[in-house]
């Protein structure tokens, strides 16, 4: 379960939305992780992917 916030998050080079194919594919790609490694990959790609732009929603993931 996730809020809209991840893929509304704007960033990247382009400063374009995440959107949600590449969030589900993120979320393939790590599902076989124990929980704290995933909270440390959302965290730290959606760090990346913000950069220095602000937050515009909240972002809530659950597992």
């Amino acid at each position: 379960m996730f809020t809209d916030g991840y893929a509304y998050q704007f960033g990247g080079p382009k400063g374009k939305k995440f959107k949600y194919k590449p969030f589900k594919q993120l979320l393939l790609s790590i599902h076989h992780q124990t929980f704290d490694e995933q909270k440390r990959i959302l965290s730290k790609t959606i760090n990346d992917w913000k950069s220095n732009l602000y937050q515009v929603d909240d972002i809530l993931v659950l597992g």
